[in-house]
């Protein structure tokens, strides 16, 4: 099958619209779409959250020659490719073992059902769960309801449902929660913890969060969970690989980095 109809596919269910909208709407800066075209009829696909070397072994070791990825494989203009820079290493190993690379970023973040959404259902929001910042078709951040709990009770859900084995924890665990606010990868700023606040939000969830957004959080009386970034999205792009998988007309892996997890 050619690169061009497995696109169009992959397209149709988490347009790249929606991370052109996005930063329309919000700033930012994206390079999604299709980043390496080796010209070659596609034979599988391996879906990773990341462009990493583990994901190009993983697709020359089962023959697949495209990843799918949720991160971009170039993300800024790369001036010059050598390989002794991990970034260039994996751009030359995957234009020599002839696998090409589509990145999904912001529309998979922004999707309906998307990284963003389902991170919130992760930790156990329910229903529909409107984004904090609205485009057409989806959007990003979720302030939503979970049932009352200790607010280490939900720590402990989270550590099992996402999968992973780090997590830094800020507040009183026996206290009482009910209202989250969450933000897939690394979107918790200062607004986010002004708006967790305006909606009577008691815990913050994202990751890579600055130290400054958490003295803030914790100032404000909101407890903080930071989460890897590979966590966060990881579980959700897991779940785009489920729908996708049998939508592409050709054989389909997913690759975990497990040191990352």
């Amino acid at each position: 099958m050619k690169l061009c109809d497995i696109y169009d596919r992959i397209d149709a269910a988490v347009p790249k619209r929606l991370s052109d909208e996005y930063i329309a709407a919000y700033g930012g800066h994206d390079n999604s779409g299709v980043l390496i075209d080796c010209g070659k009829e596609i034979t599988g696909a391996v879906f990773s959250l990341d462009f990493s070397l583990g994901a190009l072994e993983a697709a020359r070791r089962s023959g697949k020659n495209l990843l799918v990825t949720h991160h971009p494989a170039i993300f800024y203009p790369v001036s010059s490719l050598q390989v002794s820079d991990p970034l260039g290493r994996r751009l030359l190993l995957a234009a020599e073992s002839g696998i090409s690379v589509v990145s999904m970023h912001l529309n998979v973040d922004c999707a309906v059902g998307g990284t963003d959404e389902q991170l919130a259902r992760a930790i156990g929001g329910s229903g529909k769960l409107p984004p904090e910042e609205k485009i057409e078709g989806g959007g990003y951040g979720r302030i939503f309801a979970v049932p009352k709990q200790p607010f280490g009770a939900l720590c402990a859900h989270m550590r099992e449902e996402l999968n992973t084995r780090r997590m830094f924890v800020y507040g009183r665990e026996e206290e009482n929660v009910e209202k989250v606010a969450s933000f897939c990868g690394a979107g918790a700023d200062g607004q986010a913890v002004a708006r967790a606040r305006r909606a009577g939000a008691q815990v913050l969830v994202s990751a890579d969060i600055k130290h400054n957004v958490i003295c803030d959080a914790l100032e404000s009386g909101l407890k903080v969970v930071q989460l890897t970034h590979y966590a966060s999205e990881n579980y959700g792009f897991k779940i785009l690989y489920k729908k996708l998988s049998g939508e592409l007309g050709v054989p389909c892996e997913y690759h975990e980095d497990a040191e990352l997890l």
